[in-house]
């Protein structure tokens, strides 16, 4: 895991020397802070998200380091950390909630798959010893799915169905009519983006894998569209 802190930049020096997004290929690179990552750096994330590499160009070479990881990123809902808490007054003016979450522009948004707000935790939740599922029986799950897709794309040149491109998300994520209503729904209500569209089917596609389901049903698309809500409610 690649933990990167709000003063180091991805890549620098004349030479151009790999930075923290190419040291995390194949991994997990852990975005803290997201917001307070200077807006070019988080802006330089389009291209290794997209193509799982990232080209550096400098005045004696142009290189292209392999950059495929898994992205990881967190942030507070305001500068002052407490916007829709219920149990401490929030000191942030709108226009400064809005400058703090604009740094997040629209087109890295969309290239994040999953986005979802974290509530805050209730003592008796947090003190509750029982569990839904243990560590253990989630890492069977995702195991589970993990050999499914492996099967599935063993002759391909992909593992995962975070890589399935456009004629392979049309191979393996056929859907039913009542499917298709919700994503033209989704697509019309929320103003998603052809990208998003192509993300709500990759995750649709995973939780039938986790799911061991052949088919891809229309609670596993309500699902999916829900991990692509993020609400920005200022």
């Amino acid at each position: 895991m690649a933990l990167v802190s709000i003063n180091n930049v991805f890549y620098s020096g004349a030479n151009a020397i790999p930075g923290e997004i190419t040291l995390a290929h194949n991994g997990v690179l852990f975005l803290d802070e997201f917001p307070e990552f200077k807006r070019n750096v988080i802006e330089s994330l389009r291209q290794p998200l997209e193509d799982g590499v990232i080209t550096v160009s400098r005045a004696k070479a142009k290189i292209t380091y392999p950059s495929r990881f898994l992205l990881v990123a967190a942030m507070n809902p305001c500068p002052c950390g407490y916007y829709g808490s219920k149990r401490k007054e929030c000191t942030c003016t709108i226009q400064q909630i809005r400058k703090y979450r604009s740094k997040i522009s629209g087109p890295i948004l969309d290239r994040i798959d999953i986005q979802i707000n974290v509530p805050e935790v209730d003592y008796e939740k947090l003190s509750d010893m029982d569990v839904d599922l243990s560590s253990s029986q989630m890492r069977e799950m995702v195991n589970i799915a993990v050999d499914v897709q492996k099967g599935r794309f063993k002759n391909l040149s992909i593992n995962f169905n975070s890589q399935m491109n456009e004629r392979m998300i049309k191979e393996y994520c056929s859907i039913d009519e009542q499917s298709h209503q919700l994503l033209k729904m989704a697509l019309e209500r929320f103003g998603m983006s052809p990208r998003s569209y192509a993300k709500i089917l990759k995750i649709a596609r995973t939780i039938a894998d986790i799911e061991t389901s052949n088919k891809i049903k229309p609670s596993h698309i309500k699902e999916a569209i829900s991990y692509r809500l993020l609400e920005w409610d200022v």
